[in-house]
């Protein structure tokens, strides 16, 4: 039976997911405490794996109930933070790490998100067992690390996910949630590197590339697809949805 298999926040955005077993939809569509926060440079912009992949070697947690936010460097050096009274500490701190400016922001109501006009990422378990075996250094947990997404659905078939994105794609619900899938997600340079040491796995979107053309699954809409180097799907939340509760080992069930 297809069910919620994982659900995935990842509060500063660029740094470790934690793993939930219940999580709300906020009023923006998104899960609550995804990329609530984000570094910024003195610029506005994000600083995050896309731009330094020294980003990868750090280590760090974070406890929704108390926002404090822990971080180990490769060196073991530790710190902690409250990021509810802390964040021009931590802004300083990784400013001296990353030897830049930094500012820490805040964003309850939808976060940091790439596409802040869509929802959360989805993704199934067999998808990320099917890339893990494409290479033979990348394990699940490396592929889960490395792709990054907020939902994850077992119990179903490899590119189940892919089904949800193009002309007449139908929904799906998670419990009493529904989900529409709006598009396919393009990758960047981020799924290339080790998830711990931020090294590119040689020849790694030459591979992906090749082998999601192979394995592409002829049910799919391949005019919602601009590139192979594409998995994962971005989804939206209706605003009906919005406020619902996504629990770990919920039903989902496909909508027409």
């Amino acid at each position: 039976m297809a069910r919620l298999n994982r659900l995935t926040v990842y509060p500063v955005k660029g740094l470790d997911g934690i793993e939930l077993e219940t999580a709300a939809i906020r009023e923006g569509g998104t899960i609550a405490h995804d990329r609530e926060f984000a570094l910024f440079d003195a610029d506005g912009d994000v600083f995050n794996g896309k731009r330094s992949d020294r980003v990868h070697a750090l280590d760090t947690g974070f406890d929704p109930a108390t926002s404090a936010l822990t971080v180990e460097t490769p060196d073991g050096e530790t710190a902690s933070f409250d990021l509810d009274a802390d964040r021009e500490r931590a802004a300083a701190w990784f400013s001296d790490v990353f030897e830049t400016t930094l500012s820490l922001e805040r964003d309850e109501s939808l976060g940091f998100v790439d596409r802040r006009e869509m929802g959360p990422s989805v993704i199934s378990t067999a998808t990320l067992e099917t890339l893990a075996s494409w290479f033979e250094d990348v394990t699940v947990e490396g592929a889960r690390r490395r792709l990054r997404a907020n939902v994850e659905v077992g119990g179903v078939d490899p590119f189940w996910e892919d089904r949800f994105v193009g002309e007449d794609a139908p929904s799906f619900a998670i419990g009493d949630v529904r989900f529409d899938g709006v598009t396919p997600c393009g990758r960047c340079v981020v799924p290339q590197r080790d998830p711990d040491t931020g090294e590119p796995t040689e020849k790694f979107r030459e591979r992906f590339v090749r082998k999601r053309e192979e394995t592409f699954p002829e049910w799919a809409d391949a005019a919602a697809f601009d590139h192979y180097y594409t998995l994962m799907i971005i989804t939206r939340v209706p605003e009906a949805h919005r406020g619902g509760t996504l629990r770990v080992g919920d039903p989902v069930e496909i909508e027409n």
